[in-house]
């Protein structure tokens, strides 16, 4: 799978948080609830200190790897995590080099079948916090375009 590299600075996300991990399908129903949570109720709408109109999905706090447990938090970039409403996460996404995938086909199966290649593939991955940032302006669900960032060293 194609990949380019990106050295990204620290930028901040606020959003929707669960604790989960991937095994025996947690992971695909915790996240689905915050993304349903997160879009019925506009909670995008909430944070005043949103950058932009892209969706996040950061996947931190590993207590090792990617099979175990795991935050993900789903929400939007911000310029500071100070005041937020309540319910809500914030984390400093530290600054590092990415590894960047775009998925290929319908949403959400590539993401899906994107993060599977990953976890196959032996990527030597820093587990510091990588993401998903999806592009929903104007999409419909199945063709929400999207990018998926790995830490790497």
């Amino acid at each position: 799978m194609d990949h380019e590299i990106k050295d990204l600075p620290m930028f901040y996300v606020a959003g929707l948080s669960v604790r989960t991990i991937n095994k025996n399908g947690q992971a695909s129903r915790d996240i689905g609830s915050l993304w349903q949570t997160f879009t019925q109720n506009n909670m995008a709408e909430k944070l005043e200190d949103r950058e932009g109109n892209e969706l996040y999905c950061v996947y931190t706090d590993y207590e090792s790897d990617h099979n175990d447990y795991y935050v993900a938090i789903l929400g939007c970039k911000v310029s500071s995590i100070e005041y937020l409403p309540e319910g809500f996460t914030g984390k400093a996404i530290p600054a590092s080099k990415y590894m960047v995938f775009t998925p290929v086909g319908k949403f959400p199966a590539n993401i899906a079948a994107t993060w599977q290649h990953i976890w196959q593939s032996g990527i030597e991955r820093k587990y510091t916090a990588d993401f998903d940032v999806y592009d929903v302006t104007g999409k419909a669900f199945e063709d929400i375009e999207s990018k998926v960032y790995v830490a790497v060293d």
